[in-house]
């Protein structure tokens, strides 16, 4: 059974100042990891930020997941996505 997906204010924020490719691959990419999310993710050494991080290109998607729902916390830029 695939994971449910929630996206956080601030992560909704981060998509919509992204230009339509970069969106559509990264739709494409967080619905390839639905079934299994913790088979491609590395977990991330600060917890502050979140548990774990998806690469998309040079986009990172970091989320937490709770029970069978995956909240997206955060897309941004490589640069600057762990400050």
């Amino acid at each position: 059974m695939a994971h449910k997906i929630l996206y956080t204010k601030s992560a909704c924020k981060d998509i919509q100042k992204l230009d339509s490719v970069t969106k559509k691959r990264l739709k494409k990419a967080i619905e390839k990891h639905l079934q299994a999310p913790l088979a491609n993710a590395r977990k991330l050494t600060d917890p502050k930020i979140g548990s774990y991080r998806w690469r998309v290109g040079n986009y990172r998607i970091i989320f937490d997941i709770h029970a069978k729902t995956i909240v997206v916390l955060r897309v941004r830029h490589r640069k600057e996505s762990y400050r």
